[in-house]
């Protein structure tokens, strides 16, 4: 479900009540920790934090006019998503994000490649969530990113 929002404050404006509250809770514990350096936008119809071109010039290779994409969350259908590129990139982060998520949720995690999916808001690990945005900075992200590109243009 894209958001036809032209800016993270509409977005969040356009929630419906039942999940407003825990989205504007998971904005604040991303912008409390998320490494100086991310940009909130729009992105893909979700709010995104980005590692803006005056940081990052190439872009996103797939679209470089875009800047480079680190993290999304969205309210979707039937869930709240976290779409973390750190997890989806590097398996140290992805091993210490599984470890770590039982001690924080009674609740099955529920997760594919990057998406961390909460069916219900009341689970959200929110202070975990806090603590996973704060183990990359721009700089890290962007040594990651053009360390695979690279892995992928020899195959």
């Amino acid at each position: 479900m894209q958001s036809k929002a032209q800016t993270p404050d509409e977005y969040f404006a356009s929630l419906p009540a039942d999940r407003k509250d825990a989205m504007i809770e998971l904005r604040k514990v991303i912008l409390k920790n998320i490494p100086k350096g991310f940009k909130e936008v729009m992105s893909y119809g979700m709010v995104g934090y980005v590692v803006p071109h005056s940081t990052y010039p190439n872009g996103y290779h797939c679209d470089p006019k875009l800047p480079l994409p680190f993290l999304n969350i969205a309210s979707q259908k039937n869930f709240i998503a976290v779409y973390h590129m750190g997890v989806y990139s590097d398996p140290k982060l992805l091993d210490w994000f599984v470890k770590e998520y039982p001690k924080h949720s009674k609740s099955k995690l529920d997760m594919g490649k990057s998406c961390i999916r909460f069916k219900k808001p009341e689970e959200i690990p929110f202070k975990l969530i806090g603590e996973l945005v704060s183990k990359m900075t721009p700089q890290n992200w962007i040594e990651k990113y053009e360390s695979i590109l690279k892995q992928s243009k020899k195959k």
